[in-house]
């Protein structure tokens, strides 16, 4: 493994061993490559290749028959692999992504954004006080990009699908590109106790920033799994991984961490297709309870995660939840896999949630919706479900919302505010 930095934040280099072999970069392909984003034209098929590369490579893998089961496993675990609980997963054709990608090259597509993503200073100052404040923790979040938000809760700090390279990818020449630094960097961060991992999707799972909080100063974090990825952890030397199914859990300092299911799929190879699992965490502290929806489509998941723990929380809800909206267009191909706004929205109220933050948008271009078109589409969502403009908020890159704590007497509202 050879790590780069470039400014101020690192990246893999493209001999990579977390690539899969034949995708190493070599100095030929790069000039082959360089040659065809020459001219104008040129532009539009280097962006096409940027954008689409790992659609193209692992979205089309070759299925390793995930769709046979036993009775002695749960019904998402299969004699090859992994499936959701209501949609049998089913890899796009190439064809299909052929079609589609270039299609949207030569209608525009995506659109140049008309506003950055914004981003404002992070408080340092409070985010690393705050981290050592033991029991006087206030609870918080702060959205670092994409899906990274590094939160704050019951005296530790926990980080959400840590991405700080340039670009989701296994290597530093291909694949989609940040568009904006990360809130904070790596070397900002304070001391993190746990890291939350949701699936093993590049823009996910970053190899690079997952080592670099392994060797953090004070020893490692815990990092928390889905089934299926501890052995990868292990192949680059991290070794205090816990792994878990749906619906199990594990506690660290009288905080749970449970995973529970998701509508997606996995994979980072040609040859791992659905070989590991993915999902999202409920995470229950004194003070706050938290949802992470990691990466997913729309699905009765999240009615029967609320069902799951509707006693735990005394018909209260989540107190906040992290929820994605890009990553959506075109629908007919996005939509068993990623939730548009409009289902985010449907997923707020599914799960009680007091109050949700937007992530998974405006950092990675990868499918056909502009950067900055979530957010707007967020704001018709709310319009036509009826919830109030801070129900649902999208922050800033960068961005710390500071959180109230959750209380014995405190009244449930969340079903005035969100229905």
């Amino acid at each position: 493994m050879v790590a780069t930095q470039r400014n101020g934040r690192s990246n893999l280099s493209a001999d990579s061993a977390s690539g899969p072999e034949i995708l190493r970069g070599s100095a030929k392909s790069r000039r082959i490559l360089q040659s065809l984003a020459s001219g104008k034209r040129g532009k539009s098929i280097a962006r096409l290749l940027t954008s689409s590369f790992f659609v193209l490579l692992f979205a089309c893998s070759t299925s390793v028959g995930t769709t046979e089961t036993t009775d002695l496993r749960p019904s998402h675990q299969r004699k090859n692999g992994y499936q959701n609980n209501y949609v049998e997963y089913q890899s796009k054709s190439l064809g299909e992504i052929l079609r589609w990608k270039l299609s949207a090259a030569s209608t525009g597509l995506p659109k140049t954004p008309l506003q950055a993503t914004p981003m404002v200073a992070a408080d340092v100052n409070f985010i690393r006080a705050n981290a050592e404040a033991g029991e006087a923790m206030q609870p918080a979040i702060t959205w670092i990009g994409h899906s990274t938000v590094l939160v704050q809760m019951g005296g530790l700090n926990a980080l959400t699908d840590p991405m700080f390279s340039d670009r989701a990818s296994p290597l530093s020449w291909l694949g989609p590109k940040r568009a904006q630094p990360p809130g904070l960097e790596i070397t900002q961060l304070p001391r993190i106790d746990v890291v939350l991992v949701s699936h093993n999707h590049y823009d996910h799972c970053d190899e690079h920033s997952l080592r670099a909080l392994n060797a953090q100063i004070g020893g490692p974090p815990r990092f928390i799994v889905p089934l299926g990825l501890k052995t990868w952890f292990n192949k680059i030397g991290i070794t205090n991984v816990t792994e878990l199914d749906w619906w199990e859990s594990y506690s660290q300092e009288g905080v749970d961490f449970v995973l529970t299911p998701a509508q997606h799929w996995s994979s980072r190879s040609l040859t791992d297709h659905m070989q590991t699992l993915w999902g999202g965490f409920a995470v229950f502290a004194r003070d706050l309870h938290l949802f992470f929806a990691g990466d997913t489509g729309y699905s009765k998941d999240f009615s029967d995660i609320n069902e799951r723990f509707f006693g735990r929380q005394n018909g209260k809800g989540f107190d906040i939840s992290l929820i994605p909206i890009g990553a959506y267009e075109p629908r007919e191909l996005m939509r068993e896999e990623h939730i548009n706004p409009d289902e985010a929205v449907k997923i707020h109220q599914d799960i009680q949630a007091r109050q949700s933050i937007a992530i998974h948008w405006g950092t990675f271009e990868t499918t056909d919706e502009a950067l900055d078109q979530p957010p707007r589409d967020l704001a018709d969502a709310r319009r036509k479900f009826g919830i109030n403009d801070d129900a649902f908020v999208a922050l800033a890159v960068g961005e710390t919302k500071k959180l109230p704590r959750r209380t014995v007497g405190d009244k449930d509202r969340s079903a005035e505010r969100n229905r």
